[in-house]
């Protein structure tokens, strides 16, 4: 099947996204181009990884001194205890900042040996090969790195772009549905923020993404990426339209906090959950219609998603995760910055729409109203 490749141009690093099934046998190349002084790399793999794929990896990278390290990656090890036991294994190993680490896995992979490369010397090779459908379309773009505190989701990080993002669908192929609705959840937000045609695509063809269509699962994927980096490249350090890429992620990281992160809720169900949140907030600050409601609650209906945003059914479901939408990275004053939706393909800018805990209690009744 032919690559997909795609440039990413930011201010300080230009890198490649490669996306493909079975292309693993392009890294030793890569590397060789990239970054020609390294002799050490460091290999650091979710533990979750298929045993076939792992081996995989270390043929190829057999004529690299080889420093294999297995991560248990979840949002609890998405921590700065995390960070600092693999910087040690680095500096026991003798890494400089020639060598290359390699990170293996999802978006939690991606974000937390991404958060060690920048640190790691002040900057050390970095190459991410993300395993899931999240990581590819979303996570592993765009150059965010970091960790969790007891503060609040991604609050201690830094901006650090990789050597080379290697998206082989091959991975894909062992996730359950649970993880492909995580990535699907990105791929619909991307849409309904900037792409009408893509949202429409999506109403025709997303049962193809379930099913892992190679045909559509990869035009999924590059269309996702290419709509990240439009945002990323406007705005590479978040300070204000990159905002717009958390559409239903206000709402969505405080559902996570609350559940301190366990497996009740997934990112991506809780980024549906609030995405049919903030469109329905929308609609009651007057931003929208109510036909642009229905036009994505048609797309979770037709995909059995639905059951996403029927666990916030009542107004102390959504009062509850007000002390943790205070604490939203968004945030520059007392408000809430929501993100909220013009139409499909158009949001607001950001610090636009900023609500206080006050007027939100106030319109959590409404927000579970039926008549949505």
């Amino acid at each position: 099947m032919k690559l997909q490749k795609i440039k990413f141009k930011g201010f300080a690093q230009n890198y490649s996204i490669i996306i493909g099934k079975n292309i693993l046998g392009l890294l030793p190349k890569k590397i060789k181009s990239l970054c020609p002084k390294t002799k050490k790399i460091a290999l650091i793999i979710d533990k979750n990884v298929p045993n076939r794929l792992k081996n995989n990896l270390k043929r190829k990278l057999k004529k690299f001194d080889l420093v294999f390290l297995n991560f248990s990656a979840n949002e609890k090890s998405k921590s700065m205890r995390t960070v600092t036991f693999f910087l040690e294994k680095l500096l026991s190993n003798n890494f400089n900042r020639s060598d290359l680490i390699i990170g293996v896995g999802g978006g939690i992979t991606g974000d937390v040996i991404g958060f060690v490369a920048s640190t790691y010397k002040r900057g050390i090779n970095f190459i991410n090969i993300p395993t899931t459908l999240l990581s590819q379309v979303d996570a592993s773009i765009g150059g965010k790195t970091g960790v969790n505190s007891k503060f609040g989701k991604n609050l201690i990080g830094s901006f650090f772009q990789p050597k080379l993002v290697l998206s082989d669908t091959a991975f894909l192929d062992t996730l359950s549905k649970k993880e492909m609705i995580c990535g699907y959840a990105e791929i619909l937000k991307h849409a309904i923020i900037k792409d009408k045609q893509f949202f429409n695509w999506l109403k025709t063809y997303s049962r193809n993404i379930f099913l892992k269509n190679s045909k559509y699962l990869n035009y999924a994927i590059k269309k996702s990426c290419l709509i990240k980096i439009f945002f990323v490249n406007k705005d590479v350090n978040e300070n204000n339209l990159r905002m717009i890429l958390n559409f239903g992620h206000t709402f969505a990281h405080a559902m996570e906090i609350k559940n301190k992160y366990s497996k009740k809720i997934s990112h991506g169900e809780a980024v549906l959950s609030g995405m049919i949140l903030e469109s329905r907030l929308s609609y009651l600050k007057k931003i929208c219609n109510h036909q642009t409601i229905k036009d994505i609650k048609k797309i979770y209906d037709q995909n059995n998603l639905s059951f996403t945003y029927k666990k916030f059914n009542s107004k102390s479901s959504i009062n509850a995760l007000i002390p943790f939408l205070k604490n939203d990275k968004k945030n520059n004053d007392e408000k809430i910055n929501f993100i909220l939706l013009k139409d499909i393909g158009k949001t607001s800018q950001p610090n636009k729409n900023k609500i206080s805990s006050n007027e939100l209690k106030k319109l959590s009744k409404l927000l579970i109203n039926s008549n949505f």
